[in-house]
């Protein structure tokens, strides 16, 4: 097998990995997790604590503990 052959082998693979990738991505299955994903910028964040101490202001009426 000389390397065009090699290559059009890798050619055709790499289109049927990207529909494959492209099916899963729109499937009906993945919408609500995808939905879910979108809206993360939106919500506040959630605070870390570093070393026993809480890294930022905590959210109105929840006490540090």
């Amino acid at each position: 097998m000389d390397a065009g052959i090699w290559r059009g082998l890798f050619t055709v693979f790499m289109f049927v990995a990207f529909v494959l990738i492209f099916f899963w991505a729109w499937s009906s299955r993945r919408k609500s997790e995808f939905e879910e994903m979108a809206g993360l910028p939106l919500e506040n964040d959630e605070f870390v604590s570093v070393e026993g101490k809480t890294a930022g202001k905590l959210p109105q009426g929840e006490d540090e503990s």
